[in-house]
């Protein structure tokens, strides 16, 4: 097991994999550019949902029953449906990967909105504030912490998972490792697979000094 590991390092600092369309440079751009993409779209769709959730209360149950079943399905389950639904490309992995993303953004707007003090809230009313500038002025910058915990957990886990792109052809990260498997090029499979988890520890890193810095804030 060891040789293998050396052999990934072998293979990681070998500068012909460092260069080209199936260089690393070009081929963690693609991963990131995936990433990005879903988060983005899943954030227009969960964060606004989410908070209108966490400021009424209304189909919260609805929530969190949602979210704990998006949660349970198995992620190339949802490739091959997007796969059979809009065919080969790059929508099909793009939706599967928002549907798991949902959860985790959904989930941390509506509960750092709930964790808000009421008598705050309160007050806020009390001075005249309409539920807007409630929301907007008040509860979203208390609950921004929790709120940018959901984003954390959907991009790590957006990145761990955006691999299942190569599954249909697709560039990014996961090429090291479905091109590996298929020829058996173990170094090039364990190296694309330390990538991935490098980059998901730079990100997470990122946000671990966000949260604080908006803790600090609020």
């Amino acid at each position: 097991m060891s040789s293998v590991f050396v052999e990934a390092a072998d293979w990681l600092a070998d500068p012909v994999h460092w260069s080209g369309v199936d260089g690393i440079p070009h081929r963690l751009l693609e991963h990131v550019g995936y990433s990005a993409l879903t988060v983005a779209i899943a954030s227009v769709v969960a964060l606004p949902l989410g908070l209108w959730i966490g400021h009424t209360g209304r189909f919260r149950g609805f929530a969190i029953a949602l979210t704990g079943a998006v949660r349970a399905l198995p992620t190339l389950g949802l490739l091959t449906l997007a796969v059979l639904w809009v065919g080969i490309g790059l929508t099909a992995p793009i939706v599967a990967l928002v549907v798991l993303a949902i959860p985790p953004l959904l989930a941390g707007a509506y509960a750092g909105i709930e964790a808000v003090d009421r008598r705050t809230v309160d007050a806020a009313r009390a001075q005249g504030m309409t539920e807007w500038q409630v929301l907007a002025r008040v509860e979203v910058p208390l609950a921004l912490p929790l709120i940018l915990g959901g984003v954390r957990s959907a991009v790590l886990q957006v990145v761990a998972t955006a691999t299942i792109a190569a599954y249909i052809g697709l560039g990014g990260l996961g090429r090291y490792l479905i091109d590996g498997v298929a020829v058996r090029d173990y170094p090039q499979t364990l190296s694309g697979s330390l990538v991935v988890v490098l980059l998901a520890l730079v990100l997470d890193g990122a946000f671990a000094v966000v949260q604080r810095l908006a803790v600090r804030a609020a």
